[in-house]
């Protein structure tokens, strides 16, 4: 089994995704959220910090106590189940930049309505992120 972390990064009414490089041998080409692998031994909201600061250069401050979505999918690598989940990452430190460019072609911020356009590695993100959204415009003060 193996078990990946990833983030939602909110900010002006867009979520950020990352484009998944065709050379990948798992999604290739597809927009997904950042994040990675939880290594052994390591707590998943460790693995969020880790994964985020090495792949857009960020530090988390502050994310949900739960993860906003749980996926158990048995597509995963060869021969192995995967569960993905999603936390909301509510503060961070530095400007988000693709930090891995052989892992990603690129990073992109999307508004709610672009989100039904995207190829997706995880198709059942998508209404997460669109609810994510929505909650985000009603909380903004702005």
């Amino acid at each position: 089994m193996h078990t990946v972390v990833t983030g939602i990064l909110i900010a002006e009414g867009r979520v950020l995704l990352t484009l998944r490089s065709a050379q990948r041998r798992a999604y290739p080409g597809t927009w997904a959220l950042p994040g990675g692998h939880v290594e052994p031994g390591e707590l998943e909201a460790e693995a969020l910090r880790r994964e985020l600061r090495e792949e857009l250069g960020i530090d988390v401050l502050d994310c949900d106590d739960e993860p906003a979505s749980r996926l158990h999918l048995a597509d995963g690598p060869p021969g192995a189940q995967l569960h993905v989940s999603a936390w909301r990452v509510r503060r961070w430190k530095g400007q988000p930049s693709n930090q891995l460019a052989d892992e990603h072609e690129r990073i992109a911020w999307f508004r709610a309505g672009e989100l039904g356009g995207l190829t997706w590695a995880h198709p059942e993100h998508r209404q997460v992120l669109q609810d994510a959204l929505g909650r985000a415009r009603t909380t903004d003060p702005s």
